[in-house]
Order: C-alpha cells, then structure tokens, then sequence
C-alpha cells in the first residue's frame, strides 16, 4: 500500500420528493399492459417479487399517463439532474468539511438523458466551484457506472493527490418510461427502476481518512452488447434488456473478480465487504450463490432495492453510503465496490477499511 491511493472522504445522496409505493405502480402497470397481454395478472407477481416497496421520481405518477416526446423528457432531466446533483454534491461537501473552491476536478456520471454542454458545467458554478476545475464527464456506463465513474476518479486522485475529487452521478430512469412499449423489458424496467443522485468526495492528501481505494478492475465482454442498453426511438430511450443477467452473473462474476483480486496480489477470500450493485432480486440472489456468501452479508444491498429501487449507476453509491455508517474503520479488512451494466461489462473497485 502506498500514500497516494486515494481515500473516500464522504459520500452522500439526493432523491426527489415523489415518493410511490410499489403497489401504485403494480396498479398503473396492470391498466396499461392489459390491452396487449390477456394473462397480464399472471405477469404481475414480477412486482412483488421485486422485493422493492417504495420508490422516487422527478415527476408525479399521473405524469406516466401520459405521451411525452424525448425533447419534453430531456428538458425535465436537464431541470431535475441539475438540482439533485447539486443537493448531494452539497451534501458531500459539507459532510467532509471541504469548501468548493478546493476541488480539483469533478466527473460526472449519467445515462438517462444527453446535455451539451454535460451538467458539470452548470454545477462548477451552481457549487462554487473554482472556474478551472477540471471536468470529466462521463456518459453510457449505465448501471455500472457508479462504481466506473469511481474507479475513474480514483485513476485521477493518484495522478493528480494535491486537491480532492468530486464525483457526481444522477440517473432519472423514470424520464426514460416510453408509454407506448409494451414489450416485457419495459415492464421488468417499470418494476424496478427509479431516480436518485449520489456524490463522493475522494482525497489524496497525508493524514485522510476513510476507505483506502487500492484499485480498480474493468471488464467488457464480447458479443453482448445486447443485453442492456437503450433503444433510440421517436418517444425517447427505450430500455432494452435481456433476463440472462442473472445467468452471466453465475456464470462470470466469480472468476471476474478472482481476476480482479488477483491483479492487485488478493485472494477472493481475503474481501469481507460487499458493497454491490443491487441491479435486482434475481441479480442479488446470483451474486450470493456464486460468491458464497452467507445471510446478511448483502444486507446493506437489499436494504437500497427495498427502499429505492433500482437507480441505474447512482444504486451502488447509495450502498456506500449506508456501509460508511458502520464500516469497520482501521480494521485493514477489505473489500470490493462492484457493479455490472451495458457492454456488457463489470466494474469493480476494491478497498481497504
């Protein structure tokens, strides 16, 4: 371990204020997709299998009633993106004690809606942000993008150890809803996804503490790039995935992340912690079977599926927060920050308390 692997400072997270039971959306789901399946009832359980009770959104549920075009949607993320992120960049700032103009640099993470120029530009000066602040956005991770986005920034602390690190992600996949799909990917996506924005502050400096970040692992695999990703059509960003997630979990994430331990001189068996992307029930049962790992130990994971849903990259980084609140601190135990997403690729950092 050397002094310059970069430390998490604070993490924090912002959700907007519609808040909507599981069941709400169960009852909307079942008006819409009854015209185009007969058996719609026996496609239902999907949303209590879930294991999801609430859920945010930027916009009221009799918004989701309605036609919208993809310039209506954008401007809304533009509006909506720009004010979450700037309440957990707040928020992350003020936990750790450091003023604005300190940050050297700030990436930003999104997929579910396009700016040019990206938000970080609006951000720089909504935070106080210093005009030279380096800017690194970073745009089509999708759900891996939490844990991409902060391997990313962590690259950029070591580089770069003298001024501390903001990295800011906010995903509104509500924005994304096409009411016209009927297909099944949009209703598994109306079951699970939700909105939400998180911020994290990394240092390199002498004497930091929190979670030291000893390095990342990256993977994209080929031939399948059409298990997730968006579909452009006139409506907006259509969801397009395919049910064998749950299946290139069994079948990867082991040795991908035996791989990953074993390029920074670890063993699978020396991680403790497990801060995951809970992508949902299926992909979290997968990660326990194939990891071996005991009840509990995912706990913090089905907590935020629970509570949230599933918020694309933004989902991993509100599991983060929750284990800062009891992370063993000075323990020397370690851990990895894990998420999958569109490429299909995997994305791992791992850590030591």
């Amino acid at each position: 371990m050397t002094a310059t692997n970069p430390r998490v400072l604070s993490v924090a997270t912002a959700v907007p204020r519609h808040c909507v039971s599981q069941e709400t959306v169960r009852d909307f789901a079942r008006l819409m997709f009854s015209g185009t399946y007969r058996d719609v009832e026996r496609l239902l359980p999907i949303f209590d299998n879930a294991n999801i009770d609430n859920r945010h959104f930027c916009m009221p549920p009799e918004w989701f009633g309605e036609d919208h075009t993809f310039p209506e949607k954008n401007a809304l993320y533009i509006k909506h993106a720009l004010d979450l992120s700037d309440k957990a960049a707040t928020r992350a700032l003020g936990k750790a004690g450091v003023g604005p103009e300190e940050v050297g640099a700030i990436f930003f993470v999104s997929t579910t809606g396009i700016s040019t120029p990206s938000l970080d530009s609006k951000l720089i000066f909504r935070l106080g942000l210093s005009e030279q602040t380096r800017r690194v956005p970073v745009w089509g991770l999708g759900c891996a993008g939490g844990a991409g986005g902060l391997a990313r920034a962590a690259d950029y602390v070591r580089a770069y150890p003298e001024k501390p690190v903001l990295l800011v992600g906010v995903e509104l996949c509500g924005l994304t809803f096409v009411r016209g799909d009927r297909s099944k990917s949009n209703l598994v996506g109306t079951s699970l996804f939700a909105d939400g924005a998180a911020a994290v502050l990394l240092g390199g400096g002498a004497g930091e503490t929190g979670p030291e970040l000893h390095g990342s692992y990256s993977t994209t695999w080929p031939e399948t790039e059409d298990v997730m990703g968006w579909d452009l059509v006139e409506a907006g960003l259509q969801v397009r995935f395919a049910k064998s997630v749950p299946q290139i979990v069994h079948e990867k994430m082991r040795g991908n992340l035996e791989d990953a331990c074993a390029s920074m001189d670890l063993d699978l068996e020396d991680l403790r912690h497990f801060v995951l992307h809970p992508g949902g029930t299926k992909v979290l049962e997968a990660y326990e079977e194939t990891l071996g790992l005991g009840p509990g130990e995912l706990e913090l994971s089905w907590e935020i599926l629970r509570n949230y849903g599933n918020m694309s990259s933004v989902s991993v980084l509100f599991v983060l927060e929750r284990f800062l609140e009891d992370y063993p601190a000075g323990s020397g135990e370690y851990g990895t920050i894990s998420a999958l997403g569109p490429g299909f690729s995997a994305e791992h950092v791992l850590f030591r308390c």
